[in-house]
């Protein structure tokens, strides 16, 4: 397909973008070819996005497939999120060592309501087709499913990695399981869909549109896949279970602690992945960062600062930013410090840590921080020896860099 000379500028700038920060592209040239054909028909290219509301919280992690949603929405493309109402309840087995549990019908309808609640402060939900996958599921027939299942063997079904393991380590499957990526697949037939995208970890369902695209002679979706952002250890991937997480509807003052304690070593991939800069300004704060022209604290308040002000607004984030600098530069106090009203005496300091200021979840996790370092009482590290504490009103009780709870005598 030829392009004149605006379309070939316009082809290169899409290009560039929407492939910047990818993982898998199944295939570039069919990437290039749909993406020519839609810039010289004007036509959007349909870009579909499953969503099985397992869990209603939505944090950085998943916002990097949201954020490359909205680079296509920005170039004009057509997001089409799908809202996994059906599959949700079969449970997407990847990355599982056991059998999901099935969510209820109101359980998918409360989470789906609070995901898309919260990713509509990413996209613009006025121009996005949202479906849900019962309308055309539930339609199938026992033949229509027999067929769809004869179009697949059980031996590549056991190629995905969780299926893998589990069979391997004797650990039961369940039958329904293997139907999910079927299904899965299958929406991609329903709506026709030019690309789909995902994690990396759903790398094995997203191939499962191209196959049942070309079952039923429908041409192929491309697939992308983004990588899992890692958490705030800088390790395993961001996850409430593993509280390494930012929530994007935190505060912006919790946001904002948070996105300045992630390891260095990480700034380049949330610039890439979380971040809405353009790819250029990307790539200048990049350069910037590897040729020491700017100090890692510096530019990780930069990035830290503008996240904050895409949840929160720019000056709620000039105010976050203005607290941290307080609390951290100058050693003073957060302004809205939590009060706990307690009874004057004595307590036991493990069972005050825990059961009376909910600082710790146990009273083990407490004994760990205070062993190292990381609980203050009115500025003076707490020594493990001191089995109880006599409380004071007004004191404040700090555990690591960002949390603080002040005592109030009842």
């Amino acid at each position: 397909m030829d392009l004149n000379v605006k379309q070939k500028k316009e082809f290169e700038l899409q290009k560039e973008t929407l492939l910047n920060g990818l993982v898998d592209i199944v295939s570039k040239d069919n990437f290039e070819e749909k993406l020519k054909k839609s810039i010289i028909s004007n036509e959007p290219l349909k870009i579909k996005f499953g969503l099985d509301p397992t869990a209603p919280d939505v944090h950085l992690g998943h916002t990097v497939v949201i954020n490359k949603l909205k680079q296509f929405q920005d170039f004009g493309h057509q997001v089409q999120i799908i809202i996994g109402d059906f599959t949700g309840k079969i449970g997407d087995p990847s990355d599982r060592e056991a059998t999901r549990k099935q969510l209820t019908d109101q359980e998918v309808i409360y989470n789906a309501k609070t995901y898309f609640d919260q990713i509509s402060k990413i996209i613009d939900k006025k121009n996005i087709d949202v479906f849900y996958n019962s309308k055309w599921l539930k339609k199938l027939d026992l033949e229509e499913i027999l067929n769809i299942s004869s179009s697949i063997t059980l031996t590549r079904l056991l190629e995905r990695k969780d299926f893998t393991n589990r069979f391997k380590n004797n650990k039961p499957i369940a039958l329904h399981e293997f139907f999910y990526p079927l299904m899965q697949g299958y929406d991609s037939v329903a709506l026709e869909c030019d690309i789909e995208i995902g994690g990396t970890d759903q790398l094995f369902n997203l191939l499962m549109g191209r196959h049942m695209q070309g079952y039923y002679n429908q041409q192929e979706q491309v697939v992308l896949t983004l990588p899992l952002l890692e958490g705030l250890d800088g390790v395993q991937k961001m996850s409430k279970s593993k509280n390494n997480y930012v929530g994007i509807d935190e505060s912006p003052k919790d946001m904002y602690g948070k996105l300045m304690s992630y390891p260095d070593y990480l700034m380049e991939k949330y610039i890439n992945l979380v971040t809405h800069y353009s790819l250029e300004e990307k790539n200048n704060l990049i350069k910037t960062i590897k040729d020491s022209k700017i100090h890692p604290k510096t530019a990780k308040m930069q990035i830290a600062k503008h996240i904050v002000s895409l949840y929160h607004g720019e000056e709620k984030a000039e105010i976050a930013e203005q607290e941290f600098n307080n609390v951290f530069g100058k050693n003073a106090l957060p302004e809205d410090i939590e009060e706990v009203e307690l009874v004057e005496g004595e307590y036991d300091t493990y069972e005050l840590l825990t059961e009376k200021l909910f600082l710790f979840n146990s009273k083990s996790e407490a004994r760990r921080m205070v062993a190292n370092g990381g609980v203050k009482i009115n500025g003076v590290k707490l020594l493990k020896d001191k089995k109880s504490i006599n409380i004071e009103d007004g004191m404040i009780v700090q555990v690591g860099k960002r949390k603080f709870v002040k005592v109030k005598i009842s």
